[in-house]
């Protein structure tokens, strides 16, 4: 009978733990996405957006690229390190982002950020429901990614918009399938080592793998709607 009234008591206490791992996890991922829109609005706002061309964009970049790479470092070890460090990279990202106000319309990256929100939620819950193992899926999305990512910096040579574009659509269905794949994982993590690590660090691991979902799925979107809803400045 104990052992009858115990199983109950810790499924329910599981359940309330993974609640609130998922709401900080997203919290903070929302968070992120934020302050990097709140930095983008402000620079495009009071002219400071143009420091952002050039070198200043140069610099930005790397910094961006390199940065995430340091805050998973530190998100297991230093979680309040980690979470200060995924603000300081969503106003990096903010700063990068206003420099499309240069290539794109105010009207057009309003339309991409309402659309990758869209997705972005449709795929997480689909990631948080569904009874499918997605690590598959993830793992072909990675690799398609990894191809990708090559296959544009083949293409910054040839400069082909039409093969631009097509990678566009081709990114936006890879981070589609990464975002419900992240958020899977992130889920199964906790329930399997939760009581084990930092819930804080891995709620920061989390945030970080789905803003990053989030800002490359705008990113994406941003230039197919720029051609096709015809926002682009050029």
């Amino acid at each position: 009978m104990n052992n009858y009234e115990q199983q109950p008591r810790e499924t329910i206490n599981t359940q309330v733990g993974l609640n609130r791992f998922l709401t900080k996890m997203f919290g903070w991922m929302g968070l992120a996405v934020l302050v990097s829109a709140l930095t983008a609005y402000l620079m495009v706002t009071n002219g400071s957006a143009s420091m952002m061309r050039g070198g200043g964009m140069l610099v930005g970049l790397i910094v961006w690229f390199i940065l995430p790479f340091v805050i998973s470092a530190q998100s297991m070890k230093r979680p309040t390190v980690a979470f200060g460090g995924l603000m300081v990279y969503a106003v990096i990202t903010g700063a990068v982002i206003s420099s499309y106000a240069f290539v794109y319309t105010g009207a057009a990256m309003a339309q991409a950020f309402v659309s990758s929100a869209a997705v972005f939620l449709t795929m997480s819950v689909i990631g948080l429901t569904t009874k499918r193992d997605l690590s598959r899926i993830g793992t072909q999305a990675t690799a398609a990614l990894i191809g990708l990512i090559v296959a544009m910096v083949i293409n910054l040579f040839l400069r082909s918009p039409m093969i631009s574009l097509i990678f566009s659509f081709i990114a936006v269905i890879i981070f589609s399938a990464l975002t419900a794949w992240d958020t899977q994982k992130m889920q199964k993590l906790y329930l399997q080592y939760g009581d084990q690590v930092s819930v804080t660090g891995l709620a920061v691991t989390g945030a970080l793998q789905l803003y990053l979902d989030f800002v490359n799925l705008f990113l994406q979107l941003l230039q197919i709607i720029g051609i096709f809803g015809g926002g682009s400045r050029d």
